[in-house]
């Protein structure tokens, strides 16, 4: 099997988020998806086949198959694009989370999103205690809280417990504040995902996107994921989906070659 590497939101190489990218012609057991997710221990791999016009994405974190990943999808246009002769200007993904659609304008991949709906929530219990500061304003999404603070120093300086934060009943947190050199920032902690920190999260954006859209009354934004490797993200709010754009770069091309005799 082909794989691919590639740092996604990055425009240049050892920056943004590294996803492992693996074409199929047929979906493998499941359990073999997922330890060659666990094998490549980054934040994401994809897999995808073809499908008619279109193709079948999936991702896997090192522990869990998700529902919708931004960097993975858009790395996946990169290889389709860069490595994988398509020669059409838009590719639709089936997903978990529905059809997606990526694009290209100029050098960025177009994400375009279904949004996350976001409602006022109660913290869980020990949750602010593991990220070691108390919010403005807590949201519960689909599957993710988002903790609003007031500035971008408060999510800079954030070093949160992690064996703390694990046992939260989050499957990821977000934090973000306005931006000093951005519309707004944000951070990304997903412990139980088997993900301490993600580099940059497009999916955490079908939330902060509509959020910081009403919040700036702003249709376009610029964002920045403020991890150690660091990522930009150029964003529109297009009602009930977002559109989520970056660059890529490829890292590696390689081959993985699973024995004949795998036992499950």
């Amino acid at each position: 099997m082909r794989i691919f590497q590639v740092d996604a939101f990055a425009s240049r190489m050892f920056t943004g988020n590294p996803a492992a990218i693996i074409p199929l012609e047929e979906w493998l057991d499941e359990e073999i998806l997922q330890r060659i997710a666990m094998e490549n221990n980054l934040a994401e791999t994809a897999f995808f086949i073809p499908r008619g016009d279109h193709y079948h994405l999936r991702w896997f974190t090192p522990k869990v198959e998700v529902d919708l990943c931004g960097h993975a999808t858009l790395a996946t246009a990169h290889v389709l694009f860069n490595h994988l002769g398509f020669a059409g200007k838009e590719i639709f993904f089936e997903s978990k989370s529905g059809i997606l659609k990526v694009c290209r304008e100029g050098k960025r991949y177009i994400l375009n999103f279904p949004c996350d709906d976001l409602d006022p929530a109660d913290p869980p219990s020990g949750m602010i205690r593991a990220l070691g500061k108390k919010p403005l304003f807590c949201y519960r999404g689909c599957t993710n809280y988002m903790l609003v603070y007031r500035r971008q120093a408060d999510i800079e300086q954030m070093k949160p417990d992690f064996t703390s934060l694990g046992k939260s009943d989050a499957m990821g947190v977000i934090v973000t504040a306005p931006g000093d050199w951005a519309d707004f920032v944000s951070r990304f902690f997903a412990p139980r995902l088997g993900i301490n920190e993600d580099p940059v999260t497009g999916s955490a954006h079908t939330s902060l996107i509509p959020y910081w859209s009403r919040q700036l009354a702003k249709q376009e934004m610029v964002a920045r994921q403020l991890s150690e490797r660091g990522g930009e993200l150029h964003c529109r709010h297009l009602g009930n989906r977002v559109e989520i754009g970056g660059t890529a770069v490829t890292f590696m091309e390689g081959a993985i070659t699973l024995p004949g005799d795998l036992q499950l």
